[in-house]
């Protein structure tokens, strides 16, 4: 696993009534700090990425669909320099995927109809700290197409 990348199943409480859905708290050993929340959707089959946050740790639940979250590690000294990972979670494996500053992260809708992403970072968005890639002129490792297998 890259190195700082944690992903954390996360707990659901079901009824007839309706369902909660827990995401991070205070006490949390993973809780770093609030800066904020914010919520994206994405629709199905669209590519979000490339971005790294310099300062930022992301921490993604997603309560509503399916993404795959992918995440490339060039951090200079970095055990797992060059690494490329992916993760699936949404509805069907919902977990916490905390995402730690100066990793490549984007992530793509795995729906068939659009996934909302929550994110509680521990800093406020700063634009400033915020380096972007074009997915498609990137020379991160990564072909975004579907995976077979």
């Amino acid at each position: 696993m890259i190195e700082g990348i944690v992903i954390e199943p996360l707990r659901q409480f079901m009824d007839e009534r309706g369902k909660v859905m827990h995401m991070l708290r205070a006490d949390s050993p993973l809780f770093t700090g609030f800066g904020e929340i914010y919520f994206s959707f994405v629709n199905p089959g669209v590519v979000k990425a490339w971005k790294r946050h310099k300062r930022m740790t992301l921490n993604y639940a997603v309560p509503v669909g399916n993404i795959k979250v992918v995440v490339y590690d060039d951090r200079e000294g970095s055990p797992t320099k060059g690494r490329v990972e992916e993760y699936c979670i949404g509805q069907d494996n919902y977990c916490l995927l905390k995402i730690p500053p100066m990793v490549w992260s984007g992530f793509k809708g795995i729906s068939t109809f659009p996934s909302l992403i929550a994110n509680c970072a521990d800093l406020p968005h700063d634009p400033s700290e915020v380096d972007r890639i074009d997915f498609v002129k990137s020379t991160i490792p990564y072909d975004w197409e579907l995976r077979h297998g």
